[in-house]
């Protein structure tokens, strides 16, 4: 049993020779975790694309995607207005979504600065 956490330890702290055994070991479990990792664990990051005109556009699954603007693209007064004038930005980038919520994106002093919507085609 000694034996075995000493190994384990070792394993740890990295303290085989380059060349041994059970370097090749940690080596190749690096390795697998590298390039399998990522297909079989779901890390769930999405990247992140830009639009024209600033918009922000991440992929929600196959619930559709969510975009982002700044609010000053959007200068609206109410809700109703919000939502008419993303769809007016939207519209010659994405065609024709239909967006199922809105919601503002405030700074640290509550301020809006963006307006992101959840939308689908």
């Amino acid at each position: 049993m000694h034996r075995v956490w000493r190994t384990i330890k070792g394993y740890v702290f990295w303290t085989y020779e380059r060349g041994s055994f059970h370097y090749d070991v940690m080596v190749s479990l690096i390795l697998i975790f590298i390039f399998v990792g990522p297909h079989v664990i779901n890390f769930k990051d999405q990247p992140t694309e830009f639009l024209p005109g600033g918009i922000k556009v991440t992929s929600n699954g196959a619930q559709g995607r969510i975009y982002q603007v700044d609010a000053a693209q959007v200068d609206a007064q109410d809700e109703a207005m919000v939502r008419v004038n993303f769809e007016r930005l939207l519209r010659p980038v994405a065609g024709a979504v239909r967006i199922e919520r809105i919601e503002a994106v405030r700074d640290k002093s509550g301020h809006i600065v963006a307006y992101r919507a959840w939308a689908r085609k």
